[in-house]
């Protein structure tokens, strides 16, 4: 410390630390001038004392004029060291002028390294803003004079001018953009800057929100990129996610230099021949679920241009790409919609292989968890995705099937019909095995029975559908196969009368239905309506509709005549003028033609008359069917063909008439063979009744269920109301309440009820 102070005349040093800024300028021009005469000399170890001097007594001073005076004085000494070092590099070379400047420089880098850098850095973060400026302004002057020497020091210095550029003080601020626009043409024009080592400082600075930081961020990076010999694009994974974060900053300006920044890596990536897309997928994948429109915009444009580009790279990541796709095909934005919708397209032209790392069971995952979203454009494109799967991939996709069947089953009851229509082509195409159409039509007729208004909504658009890709005959026949075992009678019935309806209406059915109107001549439809008659049992009218249908018009008289009192209740009018709407159209032109030959197709004109003696008189239905029956012609039978009809066995298929044998479609015939096609319509009639047993003995009981239940709300309601339970007799009024609970119980009706409890 002596030597040093020796050095410097203590008037320089009292000046060095004045509160004058002109004081302090000039003690720094005179320390610059003493190092210039101690380098020239030759003298380094005083000049480490002059600059340790510095260091001790003046930057690290608790006084601010002092800490001012010492980062001007470093300054300056930095200016008095290298003058020098400019006037030998200029002189002719020759050995031991050679040996002489690699001494030097060896000198001069050691109290440069160890003495002037790092107490300038450390005054970066002093609490007076004046010597925050000065520091700025004294690295300034060191960085101008060392340049490329000064890299070694390049992750303190951007970490210090990283905190300054939010600097509270705007004079600080303008310093230190001054010293970032020299520190960046120093990087730019060095060969010894190091990325690799720059690389974590970036990406850990990145998350930071302070706008200020983030501008000075981006400019780095579009700088670095820029440089030739800097591989950014290699590390763009690295910060890839901080610069797409800045995209939704509240400054226009950041968001502006953001996307900049990010255009020039993206146009970088297709032109470059090797690219690390499977980093960049996950985060492109995060970021398309960004609030931030923008943002969202950015990242599935990358993707495009990633699925575009990348391709069969990409294999690993498509059930993350897609789970990142699909919801952007929903987005309220225009333009995210088209560019998801041509990436989802990009995406599945694809054809890859599962051996190749496609992992289809994360895909039918991705598209399982977009069934249940709200928006339809994505539910329609994730069925689409399972339908692409099916038909590449049908092994696979089967071996994931309880995974996705149950959503599928629910996706039934969506509000959209196209999603409905697209979810019924994946089952029919699941159902080309026996196994699995048997599962699916069970949990079908499950999930109508749990909803019914799932079956009143979309029961006819699902069967008529299923009838189109499955077969319409064997979709009925399972049906009934499965309902005629039903256990809820009261769902059995308004499953059979939708079904009916569907059979009777529907122009998908139109070949079923020819085929059921050759029952009686033709073993197939006899099969048919064999398979279909025990299921339809449920309901009077569908079994009479199917009769009607297959022309069995005999048996439907007989059905007709069979039924009780209890069977003719709202329900079965409701259904039975349904029926006589039907006649009226196209689907029973037929009948009405036949009705021109009363005389041949007798037991049809029965059944009808049967039908509208049901009908209550006042009812349009009554009208309209008396009006058609009016206009058969009587004529063309007599009232001996009548008597005989009317007196025949109703069990009977076959009418006498002048010798020869008439079939009940009313063709004549002379074979006296099986006319009957092997139906046994005697039992078919007791099975019918049989079921009607029991949907009356069901109807009772409930009837009894819900008197019982009305009954007891009635006691319990006088128990709370009359305060004569409160009396002396309080015992003798209960024990009458619970005579009357158990009378009520044992289905006394409910007048005699009321009189016993009051």
């Amino acid at each position: 410390m002596a030597d040093a102070l020796a050095v410097i005349p203590a008037s320089v040093l009292r000046n060095l630390s004045d509160k004058l800024y002109e004081k302090r300028k000039n003690a720094a021009l005179e320390f610059e001038g003493i190092v210039k005469q101690l380098a020239s000399s030759g003298d380094h170890e005083k000049i480490s004392l002059v600059i340790n001097l510095l260091t001790t007594e003046f930057v690290y001073s608790p006084q601010a004029n002092h800490r001012k005076g010492g980062l001007i004085g470093l300054a300056a000494a930095t200016v008095g060291l290298t003058s020098e070092a400019a006037q030998h590099l200029e002189a002719r070379i020759n050995l031991p002028l050679i040996s002489f400047l690699l001494a030097h420089f060896i000198l001069i880098r050691k109290p440069l390294n160890n003495q002037i850098v790092p107490p300038v850095l450390n005054s970066f973060s002093d609490q007076d803003s004046r010597v925050r400026y000065y520091a700025c302004e004294a690295l300034y002057n060191i960085a101008k004079i060392v340049r490329g020497d000064f890299i070694i020091f390049f992750n303190q210095i951007f970490d210090a001018l990283c905190k300054l550029s939010a600097d509270s003080d705007g004079n600080v601020q303008s310093a230190a953009h001054l010293l970032d626009r020299l520190v960046k043409d120093i990087v730019t024009e060095s060969d010894q800057f190091s990325i690799e080592e720059f690389i974590p400082l970036l990406r850990e600075r990145m998350n930071v929100l302070n706008p200020y930081v983030r501008q000075f961020l981006v400019g780095w990076i579009t700088v670095l990129d820029s440089v030739p010999d800097i591989d950014m694009l290699g590390f763009l994974p690295d910060f890839l996610d901080g610069l797409f974060n800045m995209l939704s900053d509240s400054s226009h300006e950041i968001r502006q230099q953001a996307d900049s920044a990010l255009s020039e890596f993206l146009q970088e990536i297709k032109n470059s021949p090797s690219v690390d897309y499977s980093r960049m997928a996950e985060i492109l994948v995060q970021r398309a679920a960004s609030p931030d429109e923008f943002t969202r915009l950015t990242a599935i444009t990358w993707i495009n241009e990633f699925v575009k580009l990348g391709r069969d790279q990409l294999v690993p990541y498509y059930a993350d790409i897609l789970g990142a796709i699909l919801p952007c095909i929903s987005d309220k934005e225009e333009k995210i919609r088209v560019v998801a919708r041509e990436t989802n397209e990009e995406l599945r032209a694809i054809k890859a292989d599962p051996v190749e790392t496609f992992d289809v069971g994360a895909i039918l995952s991705i598209t399982r968890r977009q069934l249940d979203g709200e928006w339809e454009a994505t539910r329609i494109e994730a069925l689409h995705w399972i339908s692409t799967l099916l038909n590449r991939h049908r092994a696979e996709v089967l071996c994931f099937l309880n995974d996705i069947f149950d959503t599928l089953l629910k996706a039934l009851s969506d509000s959209s019909d196209e999603v409905v229509l697209l979810v019924l082509d994946i089952h029919a195409c699941i159902a080309q095995d026996p196994l699995n159409f048997r599962q699916l039509v069970v949990f079908l007729v499950h999930n109508f029975r749990v909803d019914h208004s799932l079956l009143e909504r979309r029961g006819a658009l699902i069967i008529r559908r299923l009838c189109v890709l499955l077969d319409a005959e064997r979709v009925y026949r399972e049906l009934s196969t499965i309902l005629e075992g039903e256990a809820d009678l009261d769902f059995a019935c308004i499953m059979v009368q939708a079904l009916n309806l569907i059979l009777l209406t529907s122009s998908e059915l139109s070949e079923l239905r020819g085929l059921l109107k050759q029952s009686l001549v033709n073993a197939a439809g006899k099969d048919l309506f064999v398979s279909l008659y025990a299921s339809w049992c449920h309901s009077p009218m569908a079994i009479i509709s199917l009769c009607l249908l297959a022309q069995m018009y005999q048996h439907a008289s007989a059905v007709t005549q069979s039924l009780v009192e209890e069977d003719i209740n709202a329900k079965f009018l409701v259904q039975l003028d349904k029926l006589i709407r039907l006649l009226e159209t196209p689907i029973f032109a037929y009948i009405r033609l036949q009705l021109l030959e009363p005389g041949r197709y007798i037991w049809l004109l029965k059944a009808l008359y049967g039908l509208l003696m049901l009908l209550p008189q006042k009812s349009s239905a009554f009208k309209r069917l008396r009006t058609r029956l009016k206009t058969v012609p009587l004529c063309s039978f007599n009232g001996d063909q009548l008597k005989r009809a009317s007196s025949g066995n109703p069990h009977s298929q076959i009418l006498c008439h002048s010798g020869s044998q008439i079939s009940e479609d009313g063709d004549i015939t002379q074979d006296n063979g099986n006319l009957q096609n092997g139906i046994n319509f005697a039992s078919r009639l007791q099975q019918f009744e049989q079921m009607q047993r029991q949907h009356r003995m069901l109807a009772k009981s409930q009837a009894q269920s819900r008197i019982s239940s009305a009954s007891l709300s009635k006691v319990c309601v006088l128990l709370v109301v009359f305060p004569f339970f409160r009396h002396r007799y309080f015992n003798n009024c209960v024990r009458h309440v619970a005579l009357c609970l158990n009378w009520v119980k044992s289905g006394i009706p409910a007048k005699l009820e009321h009189m016993i409890v009051c």
